[in-house]
C-alpha cells in the first residue's frame, strides 16, 4: 500500500485501538503510534521498525509478521494467542515520537496504568527509556526490571525499536525482549540460527 506524505499527514491525532486479548501475558507498550500505523490500524507498521522482527529473532513469534499494510486476521489472532498485547503511553498519532510533550506523555502514563489495572498482564514492557522517564518521572531509570509493579503486573523498560534508535541492533532488542517474554512466561522458541 502506497500512501503519499499529504494523506499520511491527514492521520496526525489519530488513534488505533489496543491490541488485547483476554489472555494477555505480556503488554507490550510503544511511546505513540506514528502516522502509518493510524493509517494501516497495526501497531509498529512503518517499515524499518525492528518490532516484529525482534520478536522473531527472541523466540517470541515463530516468524516475521509484517504489519505495514495493516495485520493480516491470522497474524493478529495468533499475537493474542501467544498472549502478547500491544499498546502506547500517548494514544494520538505523531510523525516522530519527539512531538509529544511532557504533558501529554504524564497523562499518557496515567492513563496506562488504569489501562493496565483492567487487562492484568503479567509484564508491562514499556518501549523507550526516555518517555518512561517523563511520563512515570522515574528520571533515573535503566533499561530492565524496575523496582515497581503496576498491580501485579512486573514493569520493565526495553529499548524502543524503532530504526531512528541507532544505539540499539535487532540482536540487542532480541535479548531484551526474549527476557522480557521469559519473566511474563511465554513458552518461547528457539532463537533462530
Amino acid at each position: 500500500m502506497t500512501i503519499s506524505r499529504a494523506e499520511l499527514l491527514t492521520f496526525r491525532g489519530g488513534t488505533l485501538p489496543d491490541l488485547v486479548g483476554p489472555n494477555t501475558r505480556l503488554l507490550f507498550v510503544g511511546i505513540n503510534p506514528g502516522l502509518l500505523t493510524v493509517a494501516v490500524q497495526a501497531h509498529f507498521a512503518k517499515r524499518g521498525n525492528r518490532f516484529y522482527p525482534a520478536l522473531y529473532r527472541a523466540g517470541i513469534t515463530d516468524r516475521v509478521i509484517d504489519a505495514a499494510d495493516g495485520f493480516r486476521p491470522e497474524d493478529r489472532a495468533y499475537l493474542l494467542e501467544r498472549g502478547l498485547g500491544i499498546t502506547s503511553i500517548v494514544p494520538s498519532a505523531t510523525a516522530r515520537a519527539d512531538e509529544l510533550t511532557r504533558d501529554e506523555l504524564i497523562a499518557g502514563g496515567s492513563a496506562l496504568r488504569e489501562r493496565v489495572e483492567r487487562i492484568r498482564p503479567a509484564v508491562v514492557a514499556v518501549l523507550g527509556i526516555t518517555a518512561y522517564r517523563v511520563a512515570f518521572d522515574r528520571p533515573d531509570a535503566r533499561v530492565g526490571r524496575q523496582d515497581e509493579t503496576w498491580g501485579d503486573a512486573q514493569v520493565w523498560v526495553a529499548p524502543n525499536p524503532s530504526g531512528l534508535n541507532a544505539h540499539e541492533s535487532l540482536a540487542s532488542l532480541a535479548q531484551a525482549y526474549r527476557a522480557i517474554a521469559s519473566a511474563a512466561g511465554l513458552d518461547l522458541y528457539p532463537e533462530p540460527a
